[in-house]
């Protein structure tokens, strides 16, 4: 019995030992067996990574230009370079470097209305507006983020302080006549925006780095005891006008009148002249009338010279009481005697 139990025991522990081996040798051929497939993975793994960690860096480092801005590259929040073609550039990574875009578009500002005296002492108001952009070179485009930390509404604002500043400087060398007026070759708006323009040009440009493209007055109005003076000088200015007219009309006139007056002078000369002439030749062929009744008729004649003085001296109220038997009434009783002989010596 023993023996046989005995037999039993080493058989099972012949087994066990068996299994045991078995068991044993299976996980030792286990363990000697991974490292070799798994020992590339983590390099695999860590190359993968490099990878992705490189693409995000060039990432990261690529700045795109837009058209119709500049880039400003600052490092450690202060500018090292400016970018201004467009396209990709590069810079290096947050939080050595970063890229500040800078808008170089057109823009345009408006004064507002500004209350401003002339050089004559009267008050105007007027309003302007500007055309400006940042200057596109690397210069001015910094000094365009240092002095407005690249804010375009607090560039627009300070450059309205300017132009109310030059508005009223500019202002003071004109007379309101030259901006306000009916003629209109007195009218000087156009050098008044030149020269608003040139006291603000160079200041902007210096202060801001902002290049000033063009200025322009939007509005020009007159307060109203502005207008009034207006009214009362653009009054005298009619009524001087007026007044030169008048002069000038009564000048001709009366140059006019002179000149009618001699013209009509010496027509009048020419007509006695020509009157004298006619009177005088006149008188020459009735002298010679006379002359030719005489002799052909002196009887004849001396009747008429006395019906001729008759003539001279009655008139239609003239009352005469005369003896008609005397010169020259005898002819009125008598007739001429070569006539009463005639008519004696017909049968």
């Amino acid at each position: 019995m023993s023996q046989s139990h005995t037999h039993d025991h080493a058989d099972h522990s012949g087994h066990d030992h068996g299994h045991g081996g078995h068991h044993h040798h299976g996980h030792h051929h286990h363990h000697h067996g991974d490292p070799q497939e798994a020992g590339p993975f983590p390099w695999r793994r860590m190359g993968w990574a490099a990878l992705l960690v490189a693409f995000a860096v060039a990432a990261a480092s690529l700045v795109q230009v837009r058209s119709g801005e500049a880039t400003v590259i600052t490092r450690f929040g202060n500018p090292s370079r400016v970018l201004l073609e467009p396209g990709l550039g590069w810079r290096w990574p947050a939080p050595f470097e970063a890229a500040i875009p800078v808008d170089l578009r057109l823009r345009t500002t408006s004064s507002g209305l500004q209350d401003v005296g002339t050089r004559d002492g009267l008050r105007i108001i007027v309003q302007a507006y500007v055309a400006w952009q940042v200057q596109g070179d690397p210069g001015n485009v910094q000094r365009f983020m240092r002095a407005v930390q690249n804010q375009p509404d607090e560039a627009a604002r300070q450059i309205r302080t300017f132009v109310g500043s030059a508005l009223e400087t500019t202002a003071s060398s004109f007379d309101l006549s030259n901006l306000v007026n009916t003629d209109a070759s007195q009218v000087r708006i156009a050098d008044f925006e030149a020269q608003l323009r040139k006291q603000i040009d160079q200041q902007l440009l210096s202060t801001y780095g902002v290049r000033v493209l063009q200025v322009g007055i939007e509005r020009l109005t007159l307060p109203s005891v502005t207008l009034t003076a207006t009214v009362d000088r653009m009054r005298a200015e009619r009524e001087t006008i007026a007044t030169e007219r008048t002069a000038i009309g009564k000048r001709e006139a009366a140059q006019i009148r002179s000149a009618a007056e001699r013209d009509a002078r010496i027509v009048q000369a020419d007509a006695t002249v020509k009157a004298a002439d006619i009177e005088a030749q006149s008188r020459v062929e009735a002298a010679q009338i006379y002359g030719r009744a005489y002799a052909a008729s002196p009887q004849l004649y001396n009747l008429l010279r006395s019906l001729d003085t008759l003539g001279t001296v009655v008139t239609p109220g003239t009352k005469l009481i005369l003896r008609t038997d005397a010169a020259p009434f005898r002819v009125l009783v008598d007739g001429p005697p070569s006539l009463d002989n005639k008519s004696g010596s017909q049968p």
